[in-house]
């Protein structure tokens, strides 16, 4: 089969063939149709990732399929069973062999590219703002990187929470589609993000995914008792709160890694994810998928992330 391999930390990751693995004890052996690429992707491949595994792995951290064969004490799921799998590596294969207690059964009219663009940008938006942050219909909801795959959710899912979601982007084909998904007011990147934001009425929860400067303003524009989630660092700088401002407007920062809860609180993903799945099936979601591409060509679906020239999702098919 093919894999996107990593053999060592230090070597780039390269499709190669490797054996057909076998399902042990409690796990499946899927037949991959197809993986959502994440940012993260792009950081393992770097080993600065806050949970990159130890080399050698096929990158890849979300996936649809079949199950193609179950090992012992597999009674949940047969072969046949469409699924999908919140994996965190070996998702970008032709075939994979995970954890049965992860696999989620999918509607027969969800497409494949669909869930596999689906368990992380909307999971990680849901659980973020819903979960932790506790967002109220009414508040203002404040999105950064708002067409990106987890970006777009959180407008997506701002919305449908009641809130009125102010997306920032950069350009105006990104914040069409940021529009298109439920922002109510769109910021170009290129704009004084805080005065803009202020102008509206300030934040009661930001939701950022780019970091640095950007937070900086975020976080000046938050109304008092306001909720910052600082989901990723794609602008590359990771941003340093300072905690005296905190007190002045009683601010709180929340950490959220959905990735941490599959550790310690599967169930709550798990839960998150039907509901997010009766809303797919409610019509009230539609994952963006921007580019769709076969597993020959994932290092250009990496450079399409690296250069920040997709919006939503990619998906790799197999």
């Amino acid at each position: 089969m093919r894999a996107y391999y990593m053999k060592t930390q230090e070597s780039h990751a390269r499709l190669t063939d490797l054996a057909v693995p076998t399902p042990g004890p409690g796990e499946i052996r899927v037949a991959i149709r197809a993986c959502g690429l994440n940012f993260a992707d792009l950081l393992m491949q770097k080993g600065t990732y806050q949970d990159t595994p130890r080399a050698p792995f096929t990158l890849g951290m979300e996936i649809s399929g079949t199950v193609d064969a179950v090992g012992a004490g597999v009674t949940t799921l047969v072969p046949g069973d469409r699924i999908a799998v919140y994996s965190g590596q070996g998702g970008l294969a032709d075939y994979g062999v995970f954890d049965a207690a992860r696999a989620i059964k999918l509607p027969e009219t969800m497409p494949f590219h669909h869930a596999a663009a689906f368990q992380i940008a909307y999971g990680t938006s849901h659980m973020a703002l819903a979960y932790r942050a506790r967002m109220q219909p009414g508040e203002t909801l404040l999105v950064t990187g708002a067409a990106g795959g987890v970006g777009l959710s959180a407008v997506e899912i701002g919305k449908l929470m009641g809130a009125t979601v102010i997306a920032q982007a950069r350009g105006a084909d990104k914040l069409e589609v940021a529009r298109a998904a439920g922002a109510d007011h769109l910021i170009d990147a290129s704009e004084d993000l805080r005065a803009r934001v202020l102008e509206l009425g300030g934040a009661d929860v930001v939701y950022d995914a780019i970091g640095g400067e950007t937070f900086k303003a975020a976080f000046r524009a938050c109304n008092p008792e306001a909720r910052l989630l600082p989901i990723g660092f794609a602008g590359g700088e990771v941003p340093q709160i300072p905690a005296n401002h905190l007190l002045v407007k009683n601010l709180t920062v929340i950490g959220f890694y959905i990735g941490g809860y599959l550790k310690f609180r599967p169930e709550a993903v798990t839960q998150s994810l039907r509901t997010l799945i009766d809303w797919y099936l409610e019509g009230r979601l539609t994952p963006h998928v921007s580019n769709i591409l076969p597993l020959e060509r994932v290092e250009e679906g990496m450079t399409l992330l690296r250069e920040r020239r997709s919006t939503g999702k990619v998906v790799i098919t197999m």
